[in-house]
């Protein structure tokens, strides 16, 4: 398999690659993209307003099962600037023409990805499960990662790219809220996916999903899975079937035959819609709307939870009290993905700062680990956090080295820059940056919030200790909260 673009080249290094390649004149034409399913080319066209359009493969009402790219979607790829795919888990008709490139050509394999949250398929130990954009922070870190590869290649517009992500960004943002605030509540009620799709969505969005027949319309469903969902279908164990538009499903009449079963038929690709700027957000929509509806044996509960936790409600007792913490994805110091559901199962004491502090910082973290180490020094019921506000200067290796001062049980977070501005206002994260030397404005410092954080195993907020506290203090207070 030819090597993806991110394993072959950084950003960093497509920098350097424009820089010398296309610095010295303009381009005199815009940029040849294809890209290959309907949600990844409804976001590449937004960012790409205002220029020639990228090209879709898998278009016209089909999805990558099945599908086989005809001589002239060839001969596109082979002329294109950048061919931007899943990868071969999905579009296993892509891989041989893939293969097939020269090798300086730029294929960007989106579940090559460090930027974004790829799951491991639940069905063996080697492939990636390849629906990532159904969970909406990926699509956040997405649009981040391909402007940057657009600026990049094409720096005359940059402005353009730059301009047209912001705009994106408000709308998957928008739409990320109401997502968080608004299907909390599937957890309600338990469904049966025919085939194996929603596991971004189940973990992003509490979905309850009890089984899965087949991971794909490339595996049979095999006689005794069949029988076996059935039988729970008969016994009521499920509140909903869940199926995808043009996915054969040669089982299915077999499966809900005589029984009564809420169902709805999913569009992930978007295979029914028309494709363009607006199919992103209409495929999240659609999915969620009729997902929530399938479950509507429990719609009380649902509407009784989206009204507690609608933005403006006032907390229930006992529960996140004003609002502090959310939905994330960041990295750790090792390189690992850590979502808020990551987090869960460990008290968490969270401090956030930056490495280039130059006294709150390692004061605060220090009085965090000499408490801990009477406490709780294994780190068994309380996991320390330190989660850096200063992203572009706090790369993961300068956090590995920055923690390890500490203590080992230290974990040090970083995530994008907008992933980052989320997490400071989640959490009502004072930041400001200053700049003391005008000529070396690359030695700011930055004023922040000083406490400490403690969250609970459930990962809701419980109370911050203000800058000042002592370890001995701490090491009271955080006895009296654990009880």
């Amino acid at each position: 398999m030819k090597t993806s673009l991110f394993f072959r080249l950084s950003l960093l290094s497509l920098l350097l690659l424009a820089s010398s390649a296309l610095l010295s004149a303009p381009r005199q034409q815009d940029l040849r993209v294809v890209v290959s399913i309907k949600p990844v080319h409804s976001l590449m066209t937004s960012l790409m307003k205002g220029v020639t359009p990228p090209e879709l493969l898998v278009g016209k009402g089909r999805i990558p099962y099945g599908w086989e790219p005809d001589e002239t979607q060839k001969q596109h790829i082979r002329e294109a600037d950048v061919v931007i795919w899943v990868g071969p888990e999905l579009e296993k008709s892509l891989a041989p023409v893939i293969e097939s490139l020269p090798d300086d050509a730029l294929v960007l394999t989106l579940l090559d990805s460090p930027d974004l949250k790829i799951l491991p398929s639940r069905w063996n130990d080697t492939d990636r499960d390849p629906y990532f954009w159904l969970d909406s922070r990926n699509a956040l870190m997405l649009i981040d990662v391909l402007t940057k590869m657009l600026m990049d290649l094409d720096y005359s517009r940059a402005h353009l790219y730059k301009r047209n992500r912001d705009a994106l960004f408000e709308k998957l943002a928008e739409l990320d809220r109401r997502l968080e605030y608004g299907y909390r509540g599937l957890k309600g009620g338990v469904v049966l996916a025919y085939y194996d799709t929603q596991q971004y969505f189940e973990q992003a969005y509490a979905l309850k999903l009890g089984g899965v027949l087949s991971p794909s319309p490339d595996v049979p469903v095999s006689a005794e899975k069949l029988l076996k969902e059935r039988q729970k279908l008969q016994n009521g164990w499920y509140a909903c079937l869940l199926t995808e538009a043009r996915m054969k499903m040669p089982a299915l009449d077999l499966l809900v035959s005589g029984v009564d079963i809420n169902h709805v038929e999913l569009d992930s690709f978007g295979s029914t819609m028309e494709p363009g700027e607006g199919l992103y957000l209409k495929v999240m929509d659609h999915n969620t709307s009729l997902i929530k509806a399938c479950v509507s044996k429990t719609a009380a509960a649902l509407a009784q939870q989206e009204q507690a936790t609608a933005p403006g409600a006032e907390p229930a007792p006992g529960s996140d009290k004003g609002g502090i913490g959310g939905r994330f994805l960041l990295t750790d110091h090792n390189g690992n993905m850590v979502t808020e559901d990551d987090m869960k199962g460990k008290y968490q004491l969270i401090y956030f700062g930056y490495t280039y502090c130059p006294d709150v910082c390692p004061t605060s973290l220090n009085v965090m680990m000499t408490a801990l180490k009477k406490i709780d020094p294994e780190a068994e019921r309380i996991q320390p956090y330190f989660i850096t506000v200063d992203p572009q200067r706090d790369t993961q290796e300068v956090m590995a080295n920055y923690v390890n001062y500490f203590g080992k049980h230290l974990i040090g977070l970083r995530g994008t820059d907008a992933m980052t501005q989320r997490l400071i206002r989640e959490f009502n994260v004072v930041v400001e940056k200053v700049v003391d030397d005008p000529a070396h404005p690359e030695k700011y410092l930055i004023d922040h919030t000083a406490s400490l954080y403690l969250m609970g195993p459930d990962g809701r907020f419980i109370t911050k200790f203000a800058h000042g506290i002592t370890p001995g203090q701490l090491v009271k207070k955080l006895e009296e909260y654990m009880k």
